[in-house]
């Protein structure tokens, strides 16, 4: 597929990163979200088996939002992370499996044995108040 954003607007206070792609569809994910799903090596590991479940991020914020070239942003977070590329094709594909892979996630954390801050399992982010 390739995708284009075609309006990217960060909101802080609701850590919500809001992304209007070519195709017409519009995602509005959390910083959180987008942290844990982060594609960097140091999240995704080299391979499915080194994947790092990440968790305490319930409070993340981005700050800064850096365009890599036409492809890509790099996204600055305020827990230090700011490695992985965030192309269009894989910001779009969080938006487009944002729930599943929410889903996805809250399972692994509960297989582990982790308790988010927030105790709403949907993910407090994803359903402002």
């Amino acid at each position: 597929m390739s995708v284009r954003p075609t309006d990217i607007r960060l909101h802080q206070v609701s850590r919500l990163l809001e992304i209007t792609f070519s195709d017409g569809q519009q995602f509005r994910l959390p910083c959180e979200y987008l942290r844990v799903f982060s594609p960097s090596a140091e999240v995704q590991g080299h391979s499915p088996s080194q994947a790092v479940l990440q968790y305490g991020k319930e409070e993340v914020n981005i700050q800064a939002i850096e365009p890599i070239g036409h492809y890509a942003v790099k996204l600055v977070f305020d827990d230090g992370h700011h490695t992985g590329l965030y192309t269009w094709d894989y910001l779009h594909h969080l938006g487009v499996h944002q729930q599943r892979n929410w889903q996805d996630y809250l399972q692994r954390l509960h297989q582990a044995g982790i308790t988010r801050k927030n105790t709403d399992d949907r993910g407090a982010a994803f359903y402002p108040a």
